[in-house]
């Protein structure tokens, strides 16, 4: 780390921040109060700091139930989306603004979903990855480069609470209280670093960035599916997940809260034939009602009778490499391309002080390492990772030590 950005020293206790400086802004839930909170975030100035609260684990998809900005002349502003669901307007009033999120991508989809959308931005997050920082949740970088210490108590509320209480709405807005300052800090530190325009560069693609395409066969991010083996098993976990899915949005609750996903791969696994057996199996208890035992069990039989040619597939569908431990036997040459480019990136990603993953993604590596260009020099390498979407700086760095890599991989195959 430079100096540019001061850590704090050990022994110094960061200061706690505990009032906005303006105190807690009234929540802005109908027209009149959002016109006028429209008007004001208009006529401010600089960067509008941006952060969204979502109700994860209580209610169903990722809607924001609260969302929090800040611009210099405009103060803070605390916004309902559920009464004021058109922000539109504000996202219009604020488009030609830079704006600075924390984590980004986890914002910037339900923000969208009520009409604002960002043509800048700079992520916190990501830009305390990029310079080297090892914990880059909001708190520990608030107190690792600023001194401040924000209070974290109220995370993981559930925000589609209404009210909301007053301890989460200043929670909500010391948030946003140093988004700001914690961004020019640390475009600082990038700078000094040599590594602003990496980060600038990675923010321009994230605000750039399409929405991304409805996820193929989600039931198939089941947690523990991998002890399904059988393809009949694999239909049953599939209806018992869609089931789920539409008992959760019809009650508007998180799908976890309906049934767990081990109760789903337990009934998968045991294909329980009548009410009684279904009980048997962990996570369908006594508890639960007799209609919804037999929905489920009727979700099971669904399962059961599912024609053989319509049976889900035993992995997902991809078009991608296979799964690297596969290349080994497939593609030994590939397999050893593979393993000399992750050795090599992991090298420079060490040297550069930032994660592998934010050097070049995972993903990117294995697809050029099973189907490389034909000449395997930093140029034809650097072709192939910008036809796969590498940024510009991610291909100026990663070419040369992954055509290096496959070069060696070659040549140990030829000798």
């Amino acid at each position: 780390m430079t100096d540019a950005v001061a850590a704090i020293p050990e022994e110094a206790a960061p200061v706690p921040l505990l009032e906005p400086k303006e105190g807690i802004p009234p929540v802005v839930a109908d027209e009149q109060a959002l016109a006028a909170t429209i008007a004001a975030f208009a006529t401010g100035s600089g960067p509008v700091a941006v952060d969204a609260e979502r109700a994860s684990g209580y209610r169903y998809g990722q809607r924001a139930y609260l969302i929090q900005l800040r611009r210099s002349g405009a103060g803070s502003a605390l916004i309902d989306p559920i009464a004021c669901p058109d922000l539109s307007g504000l996202g219009s009033a604020i488009a030609d603004a830079e704006w600075v999120v924390h984590a980004a991508t986890q914002d910037l989809p339900c923000l969208a979903e009520v009409g604002m959308r960002p043509t800048r931005l700079f992520d916190t997050e990501l830009a305390g990855r990029i310079a080297g920082f090892a914990r880059v949740g909001l708190g520990p970088m608030t107190e690792n480069v600023l001194g401040l210490s924000l209070a974290k108590e109220h995370s993981a509320v559930d925000w589609s609470t209404r009210p909301l209480p007053e301890p989460w709405l200043r929670y909500a807005a010391l948030d946003v209280e140093v988004l700001v300052e914690l961004r020019d800090a640390l475009e600082q530190e990038l700078d000094a670093q040599g590594k602003l325009d990496w980060a600038l560069e990675e923010f321009a693609s994230i605000a750039a960035a399409p929405r991304p395409a409805p996820r193929t066969d989600p039931w198939r991010r089941t947690s523990q599916l991998h002890k399904v083996r059988r393809r009949r098993q694999l239909a049953v976990v599939r209806e018992l997940w869609l089931t789920r899915d539409r008992m959760a949005q019809e009650r508007d609750v998180s799908p976890g809260r309906v049934l767990s996903d081990a109760a789903i791969v337990n009934a998968a696994l045991a294909m329980p034939l009548n009410v009684a057996a279904l009980q048997a199996v962990q996570g369908f208890g006594p508890r639960l009602h007799r209609r919804q035992l037999d929905q489920w069990l009727a979700a099971v039989q669904r399962g059961r009778e599912v024609p053989e040619n319509q049976l889900p597939p035993a992995a997902a569908p991809h078009d991608g490499p296979p799964p690297p431990r596969a290349w080994a036997e497939k593609d030994p040459v590939a397999a050893a391309r593979l393993s000399g480019a992750r050795a090599a990136i992991s090298e420079l990603a060490e040297r550069h002080h930032l994660p592998a993953e934010n050097l070049i993604t995972p993903d990117l590596v294995r697809r050029v390492s099973w189907e490389p260009p034909a000449e395997l020099s930093a140029e034809g390498v650097a072709a192939a990772l910008r036809r796969l979407g590498a940024r510009q700086w991610q291909v100026d760095l990663v070419a040369p030590v992954v055509a290096a890599a496959f070069a060696s991989a070659a040549t140990t195959a030829q000798g």
